[in-house]
Protein backbone atom coordinates (compact mmCIF):
# COMPACT_ATOMS: atom_id res chain seq x y z
CA UNK A 1 0.00 0.00 0.00
CA UNK A 2 2.93 2.27 0.57
CA UNK A 3 3.83 1.83 -3.05
CA UNK A 4 0.75 3.06 -4.72
CA UNK A 5 0.88 6.08 -2.21
CA UNK A 6 4.37 7.19 -3.18
CA UNK A 7 3.65 6.60 -6.69
CA UNK A 8 0.13 8.60 -6.30
CA UNK A 9 2.37 11.45 -4.54
CA UNK A 10 4.73 11.61 -7.21
CA UNK A 11 2.17 11.37 -10.16
CA UNK A 12 0.28 14.32 -7.96
CA UNK A 13 3.52 16.43 -7.88
CA UNK A 14 4.27 15.70 -11.44
CA UNK A 15 0.82 16.96 -12.74
CA UNK A 16 0.92 20.00 -9.82
CA UNK A 17 4.53 20.59 -11.42
CA UNK A 18 3.34 20.80 -15.12
CA UNK A 19 5.89 17.81 -15.99
CA UNK A 20 4.72 15.51 -18.80
CA UNK A 21 7.53 13.22 -18.19
CA UNK A 22 7.19 12.34 -14.79
CA UNK A 23 3.35 12.07 -15.02
CA UNK A 24 3.64 9.47 -18.29
CA UNK A 25 6.44 7.59 -16.26
CA UNK A 26 4.75 7.62 -13.09
CA UNK A 27 1.41 6.50 -14.94
CA UNK A 28 2.74 3.51 -16.44
CA UNK A 29 4.55 2.52 -13.40
CA UNK A 30 1.11 2.36 -11.53
CA UNK A 31 -0.73 0.43 -14.65
CA UNK A 32 2.25 -1.47 -14.73
CA UNK A 33 2.19 -2.77 -11.28
CA UNK A 34 -1.86 -3.62 -11.80
CA UNK A 35 -0.68 -6.66 -14.36
CA UNK A 36 -0.40 -9.82 -12.80
CA UNK A 37 2.86 -10.14 -14.54
CA UNK A 38 4.12 -6.95 -12.43
CA UNK A 39 6.37 -9.27 -10.23
CA UNK A 40 8.14 -10.45 -13.09
CA UNK A 41 8.51 -7.18 -15.10
CA UNK A 42 9.26 -4.55 -13.04
CA UNK A 43 12.41 -5.78 -11.63
CA UNK A 44 13.63 -6.75 -15.40
CA UNK A 45 13.04 -2.81 -15.69
CA UNK A 46 14.44 -1.98 -12.80
CA UNK A 47 17.81 -3.34 -13.75
CA UNK A 48 17.64 -2.50 -17.24
CA UNK A 49 15.70 0.37 -17.81
CA UNK A 50 18.71 2.90 -17.42
CA UNK A 51 20.30 0.98 -20.27
CA UNK A 52 17.00 0.70 -22.87
CA UNK A 53 16.44 4.86 -21.57
CA UNK A 54 20.68 5.60 -22.62
CA UNK A 55 19.81 3.50 -25.83
CA UNK A 56 16.89 5.76 -26.49
CA UNK A 57 18.80 8.95 -25.52
CA UNK A 58 21.50 7.67 -27.71
CA UNK A 59 19.17 7.33 -30.78
CA UNK A 60 17.60 10.60 -30.41
CA UNK A 61 21.36 12.11 -30.63
CA UNK A 62 22.42 10.55 -33.52
CA UNK A 63 19.37 11.33 -35.19
CA UNK A 64 20.46 14.64 -36.54
CA UNK A 65 24.32 13.43 -37.58
CA UNK A 66 21.45 10.48 -40.06
CA UNK A 67 19.40 13.37 -41.25
CA UNK A 68 22.65 15.83 -42.12
CA UNK A 69 21.87 18.17 -39.99
CA UNK A 70 25.07 17.73 -38.11
CA UNK A 71 28.01 16.82 -40.41
CA UNK A 72 31.73 16.66 -40.14
CA UNK A 73 32.10 20.23 -40.59
CA UNK A 74 30.21 20.94 -37.70
CA UNK A 75 32.34 18.30 -35.56
CA UNK A 76 35.77 19.88 -36.56
CA UNK A 77 33.99 23.47 -35.65
CA UNK A 78 33.93 22.22 -31.72
CA UNK A 79 37.36 21.47 -32.15
CA UNK A 80 37.97 25.40 -32.87
CA UNK A 81 35.88 27.12 -29.96
CA UNK A 82 36.53 27.46 -26.33
CA UNK A 83 32.64 26.09 -25.75
CA UNK A 84 33.16 22.89 -28.17
CA UNK A 85 36.26 22.10 -25.93
CA UNK A 86 33.94 22.79 -22.82
CA UNK A 87 31.37 20.59 -24.30
CA UNK A 88 33.79 17.66 -24.88
CA UNK A 89 35.06 18.01 -21.74
CA UNK A 90 31.33 17.81 -19.96
CA UNK A 91 30.31 14.82 -21.99
CA UNK A 92 33.35 13.32 -20.88
CA UNK A 93 32.53 14.13 -17.21
CA UNK A 94 28.87 12.84 -17.86
CA UNK A 95 30.20 9.77 -18.74
CA UNK A 96 32.74 9.14 -16.26
CA UNK A 97 29.89 10.41 -13.26
CA UNK A 98 27.05 7.75 -14.86
CA UNK A 99 29.64 5.16 -14.67
CA UNK A 100 30.11 5.57 -10.95
CA UNK A 101 26.40 6.28 -11.18
CA UNK A 102 25.03 2.89 -12.22
CA UNK A 103 27.42 1.31 -10.09
CA UNK A 104 26.37 3.26 -6.72
CA UNK A 105 22.53 2.78 -8.12
CA UNK A 106 23.46 -1.15 -7.64
CA UNK A 107 26.05 -1.62 -4.56
CA UNK A 108 23.68 0.96 -3.26
CA UNK A 109 19.99 0.83 -3.72
CA UNK A 110 18.85 3.38 -0.84
CA UNK A 111 20.40 6.27 -2.54
CA UNK A 112 17.64 5.60 -4.81
CA UNK A 113 14.98 7.36 -2.66
CA UNK A 114 17.06 10.29 -1.67
CA UNK A 115 17.56 10.55 -5.73
CA UNK A 116 14.04 10.34 -6.90
CA UNK A 117 13.15 12.71 -4.18
CA UNK A 118 16.16 15.22 -5.40
CA UNK A 119 14.79 14.76 -9.37
CA UNK A 120 11.34 15.73 -8.59
CA UNK A 121 12.34 18.70 -7.12
CA UNK A 122 14.73 19.11 -9.59
CA UNK A 123 12.05 19.03 -12.09
CA UNK A 124 8.91 20.58 -10.52
CA UNK A 125 10.47 23.31 -8.16
CA UNK A 126 12.92 24.39 -10.97
CA UNK A 127 11.50 23.26 -14.09
CA UNK A 128 14.31 20.79 -14.88
CA UNK A 129 14.25 17.54 -17.04
CA UNK A 130 14.46 14.18 -15.09
CA UNK A 131 17.59 12.60 -17.31
CA UNK A 132 19.82 13.18 -14.76
CA UNK A 133 19.57 10.67 -12.41
CA UNK A 134 22.75 8.48 -12.90
CA UNK A 135 24.86 10.86 -13.19
CA UNK A 136 23.52 12.63 -9.96
CA UNK A 137 24.04 9.14 -8.60
CA UNK A 138 27.76 9.12 -10.14
CA UNK A 139 27.67 12.93 -8.10
CA UNK A 140 26.93 11.64 -5.10
CA UNK A 141 29.36 8.72 -4.99
CA UNK A 142 31.95 10.97 -5.81
CA UNK A 143 30.98 13.64 -2.86
CA UNK A 144 30.51 10.68 -0.68
CA UNK A 145 33.75 9.05 -1.42
CA UNK A 146 35.71 12.24 -1.02
CA UNK A 147 34.18 13.06 2.09
CA UNK A 148 34.60 9.03 3.57
CA UNK A 149 30.57 9.37 3.83
CA UNK A 150 28.54 6.27 4.25
CA UNK A 151 24.32 4.88 3.29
Amino acid sequence: MESWLFLALVLVIAIVGKNMSLVIASAVVMVLKLLPVASRWLPVIQSKGINWGVTVISVAILVPIATGQITFADLFKAFRTPAGWIAIAAGIAGAILSKYGINQLAAVPQVTVALVLGTIIGVVVFKGVAAGPVIASGMTYCIVTLLNLHF
